[in-house]
């Protein structure tokens, strides 16, 4: 297996990607916003493949300040292989480097096949903290 950082072009395959392996319909997706990460930290958009073929994604964006974990989606034929794994320490390698002490990650409540990876990955639900969300509105003329 390959893990290597996305590109440009990559986006379309990573948009098809997401409607077939990533749960949950709740999300913007489009080309401009990954051409906008990209272009903000090229190497955050973490892709697994095997033979060529894109069976995991994984985004590990650091801010700066915090280190954080989208997007971790693998491919319904390739799950129990180790491709989270490896992507989850592909992430960590990286933050590392910038000195994090903590990664966190977003799962939704729902997604019990999820928690059981990010458990055997040693990651934990925290108790103590909600995530607060506000809809923005859509930026035109972009």
């Amino acid at each position: 297996m390959d893990v290597r950082s996305g590109g440009m072009d990559d986006i379309e395959g990573v948009l098809a990607f997401w409607r077939e392996a990533a749960e949950g319909t709740d999300r913007f997706d489009s080309a401009d916003k990954i051409v906008a990460l990209v272009e903000r930290d090229p190497e955050a958009l973490l892709l697994a493949e095997l033979g060529g073929e894109l069976v995991g994604t994984l985004i590990a964006g650091w801010d700066g300040w915090r280190a954080h974990l989208y997007r971790l989606a693998v491919h319904p034929g390739h799950r129990r292989k180790g491709i989270a794994t490896t992507l989850l320490r592909a992430a960590e390698t990286r933050f590392a480097a910038f000195g994090a002490f903590r990664a966190d990650a977003m799962v939704l409540h729902d997604n019990t096949l999820a928690h059981h990876a990010w458990t055997a990955a040693g990651y934990d639900r925290q108790p103590q903290w909600g995530r607060w969300v506000k809809p923005l509105p859509p930026v035109t003329g972009r």
